[in-house]
C-alpha cells in the first residue's frame, strides 16, 4: 500500500518523461512539504502535479491500499503503469553489458539489411571444433548422459583437469581443487560473488575485457583500473599496481594473455605482482581462456607460483583453445579450501551442468589435436600480416600480439576517440572493429581487431583502415 515505494515514470507532458517521482506514506504531501528536493516540481506543471493528486486519489479508492489495485486505476485513468521496484544489481550493471558492443551491433544491423560488411570484432574462431570432440559429445548424449549432474563437477572433466594442472604446475592438483562451471564468464562471475563484498575495490590492468566491470559490479565490487603503458606492451609494472592499491582492495583480476592487448605477463613479472599481492594480501583471479594461444616462450600462471597458488584462482574454458565457444564449458582452479567455500554459491546458481558437455570437455583436455596448433598457427599468421600492412602507415601504429587473438591498433595520431574512429571507420568502410574505450579508458584512442577471419579479408579490412586514416579530418562538432 502506502508504505510501498514507487516509481512513477513517463507523466505528460513530453518534458516531464526525464522526470521520476519516488513515493512513500503521502506522496503529494510530501512532494508540498519538501520543494527543495523536487526542483523540477513547479506550480506551472499542472499536469504533473494533476497527476499526483489522481495518484492520491486512486489510492484512497482502493479498500485494499494494495499497490496492484492502486496502479490499476492508475492506469486506467490514462497515466502510464507505475514501475514496480527491482534490486539495486540492475542499476548497478547498467550500460556494462551491450553498450559496449553498440558498434558491433550496429553492424550486424546493417548486414542484415544487405550491406556488405566486414566483421574485425568479435572473438568467436572461424574454425569448427575438433570433430573427435564432438564425436564423444553426441556418443555420450546417446548413451544417457543427459542427467543431473555432481554439484561440483563429473569426475572425468576434473580428473583431466587436475592432471593437465599437476603438469603445468609440477605440484600435485587433486580433484578437490577443481570445479566446473557454464563458461569462463560463469567461472568468473562465480568467483567474484565468492571473494567480493559490496564496497570492496578490484584492481584491474587498464585496458581490460569489456564485461569485466559487470563482473565486479555483480556482487557490488568497485573497478579501481591500473593503466598500462602501451609504450611498455600493455604490460602490469608492481610498482604501478602497488600504487593502485587501496584500503578496500581485496581481488586483483589479472588476463593473460590479455585480451585486448595480446599482452602475456612474464613469470618474472608475475612473481613481483605477487610480491605486492602477498604484501596486501590480495587474492588473484587470473582469467587464462587464451593460455594455448601463446605465440613465442611460455605460458606461466600465478597459480604455477608456489607462493602464490594458495591465493591464485583460474578461470578458464575450452571455447578458445578448442573453439567451442557456444559449449559452455568451463572451470575454476584454486586451493581446496577456496572450492570448498565457492561450491554453495555454485550449486545456488546452477545446481550442475550438463553431464555430456562435460564428458566432451574432459575428452577435450585429455587430448592433444593437430587442429587447435593449426588454429593457433592461423592466428599468428593473420597477426604478422596485419601488423605488416598496419604498422607505420597513414599515422597508424600496432606491435605483435604475444598471444590470442587481437591485435590493438593505436589510432592516436589522428584521434584521441577510438569510438569516433570505429563509427567512421563502419560508416565510411564498411569494417567493424571494436574501438579501444570498450575496454576502459586505457584503450582510448585505440581499435581492436579480431583475427578471427583469414589473411585475404584481413588485409583488406586493413586496406580500409588505412584509406580511413589517410583522409582522415575530425567531424565538425
Amino acid at each position: 500500500g502506502w508504505s510501498d515505494r514507487l516509481t512513477i515514470a513517463a507523466l505528460a507532458p513530453a518534458a516531464l518523461l526525464r522526470r521520476q517521482l519516488v513515493g512513500s506514506r503521502d506522496l503529494l504531501a510530501l512532494v508540498s512539504a519538501h520543494p527543495e528536493r523536487y526542483p523540477g516540481l513547479l506550480e506551472s506543471d499542472h499536469q504533473c502535479i494533476s497527476a499526483i493528486h489522481d495518484l492520491d486519489r486512486c489510492w484512497r479508492a482502493t479498500t485494499a491500499s494494495s499497490t496492484r489495485q492502486a496502479g490499476a486505476l492508475f492506469v486506467a485513468a490514462g497515466y502510464p503503469r507505475i514501475l514496480m521496484r527491482y534490486a539495486s544489481i540492475t542499476q548497478r550493471l547498467k550500460g556494462l553489458g551491450g553498450d559496449k558492443w553498440a558498434v558491433h551491433t550496429e553492424g550486424m544491423r546493417r548486414a542484415a539489411a544487405g550491406q556488405e560488411v566486414i566483421f574485425c570484432s568479435l572473438g568467436e574462431p572461424d574454425f569448427p571444433t575438433p570433430p573427435a570432440i564432438v564425436d564423444v559429445a553426441v556418443e555420450r548424449l546417446r548413451a544417457g548422459r543427459s542427467r543431473y549432474a555432481d554439484q561440483q563437477g563429473e569426475p572425468k572433466i576434473r580428473e583431466a583437469l587436475a592432471t593437465h594442472y599437476t603438469a603445468r604446475t609440477g605440484r600435485p592438483i587433486s580433484t578437490a581443487q577443481v570445479a566446473f562451471a557454464p563458461g569462463t564468464q560463469t567461472a568468473l562471475t562465480i568467483a567474484m560473488v565468492t571473494l567480493v563484498e559490496p564496497g570492496d575495490d578490484v584492481l584491474i590492468p587498464d585496458p581490460y575485457y569489456a564485461t569485466y566491470e559487470g563482473v565486479i559490479a555483480t556482487p557490488g565490487g568497485t573497478v579501481v583500473p591500473v593503466r598500462l603503458d602501451p609504450a611498455n606492451g600493455f604490460h602490469l609494472r608492481a610498482e604501478d599496481l602497488r600504487a593502485a592499491v587501496t584500503p578496500r582492495s581485496t581481488v586483483l583480476l589479472l588476463n593473460t594473455p590479455s585480451n585486448p592487448t595480446g599482452t602475456v605477463l612474464t613469470r618474472e613479472e608475475l612473481v613481483a605482482i605477487g610480491e605486492v599481492c602477498v604484501e596486501h594480501d590480495l587474492w588473484v583471479v587470473c582469467d587464462e581462456v587464451y593460455a594455448s594461444l601463446i605465440f613465442d616462450g611460455e605460458f606461466v600462471s600465478p597459480f604455477d607460483i608456489d607462493s602464490l597458488a594458495d591465493r591464485t584462482v583460474i578461470v578458464s574454458s575450452v571455447s578458445k583453445s578448442h573453439a567451442m565457444t557456444g559449449w559452455r564449458c568451463g572451470w575454476m582452479v584454486s586451493s581446496a579450501e577456496f572450492i570448498a567455500e565457492m561450491l554453495p554459491v555454485l550449486e545456488s546458481l546452477l545446481f550442475g551442468s550438463q553431464q555430456f558437455l562435460q564428458d566432451a570437455a574432459g575428452f577435450a583436455v585429455a587430448n592433444h589435436f593437430a587442429e587447435c596448433d593449426a588454429m593457433r598457427e592461423a592466428y599468428q599468421r593473420r597477426a604478422a600480416a596485419v601488423v605488416g600492412l598496419l604498422d607505420g602507415a597513414a599515422g597508424l601504429r600496432c606491435r605483435m600480439p604475444e598471444g590470442g587473438m587481437f591485435i590493438v591498433v593505436d589510432v592516436r595520431a589522428l584521434t584521441a576517440s577510438g569510438e569516433e574512429f570505429a563509427w567512421r571507420l563502419l560508416d565510411e568502410e564498411q569494417v567493424v572493429a571494436m574501438p579501444g574505450e570498450s575496454f576502459g579508458t586505457g584503450g582510448a584512442g585505440h581499435l581492436r581487431i579480431s583475427l578471427t577471419t583469414d589473411v585475404p579479408v584481413l588485409s583488406e579490412a586493413c586496406r580500409r583502415i588505412i584509406a580511413l586514416a589517410e583522409r582522415w579530418q575530425p567531424r565538425p562538432t
